[in-house]
């Protein structure tokens, strides 16, 4: 379970946070390290310090441009956020986050993003907007600063616990279904705006939060592989029927 769970870490901007996350990481059993367009080098000498024998997951960790491409094998994506938001996301704590990953991971092409954003400014709305819910570290109000590799360990910790808690109740694979993949729910997302937009029903010039509210809607709904694709079936049919009644129209 602990190897399908990675951490996304985005902008970046101190090498020493990279490698205390690897150490992090590696205390809980973690493996999986992504980094998203860091501003800093990820591989320095402060770097491999600070991971304090962790520097093989430094070495190892991926780099990607863009976020969507950092979780678009996953299943899950979870986005740690400070505050609450203008469009309110579903909020977890680090232990129900736990308790959800038994579940979320008994199928073997399950995979699970915990995604945390800069030191100085976290996770943009846009960002937030690309997972399924949020996780929220209940820290004291009156100093609710987390450095980057300790909200890692917090959340880290929270996984390896449920793990263990999972020996004796784990959930068959049989049980579990197949959910759709980040990649797969954006190209839904891209093919369900271009049709409310090809019938009218979507203006992006005043959009109103309608894509944000029908992602929400779609996340937490958690639906699964072959739902999305009934759904993108019903798109098609719709495009085809809006072109051919356009057809029609200009005929007259």
């Amino acid at each position: 379970m602990l190897e399908r769970i990675r951490i996304v870490l985005i902008g970046t901007s101190h090498p020493g946070n990279i490698g205390a996350t690897a150490r992090a990481m590696h205390n809980m059993g973690l493996s999986d390290l992504a980094l998203v367009a860091p501003r800093c080098e990820p591989l320095t000498a402060d770097s491999i310090s600070r991971a304090s024998g962790a520097d093989h997951l430094v070495h190892a960790a991926r780099v990607h441009d863009t976020l969507d491409a950092a979780i678009a094998d996953c299943t899950l994506a979870v986005g740690a956020s400070a505050r609450s938001r203008t469009l309110p996301w579903p909020m977890l704590t680090p232990r129900e986050l736990g308790a959800r990953l038994p579940e979320e991971l008994a199928s073997d092409d399950a995979r699970v993003a915990l995604v945390l954003g800069r030191e100085d400014s976290g996770l943009t709305n846009a960002e937030l907007q690309r997972c399924h819910a949020h996780v929220h570290i209940p820290t004291n109000p009156d100093f609710s600063s987390l450095n980057l590799a300790a909200a890692v360990q917090v959340l880290a910790y929270e996984c390896r616990q449920a793990w263990l808690d999972s020996a004796t109740t784990a959930v068959s694979p049989e049980e579990s279904p197949s959910l759709a993949s980040h990649d797969e729910l954006e190209r839904y997302f891209e093919h369900l705006e271009r049709t409310l937009i090809a019938i009218g029903f979507h203006d992006p010039k005043t959009p109103r939060q309608l894509m944000a509210r029908l992602r929400r809607f779609t996340l937490r709904a958690r639906p699964e592989r072959l739902e999305i694709n009934i759904l993108r079936g019903i798109l098609t049919a719709t495009e085809q029927q809006a072109d051919a009644q356009r057809t029609s129209d200009s005929g007259e």
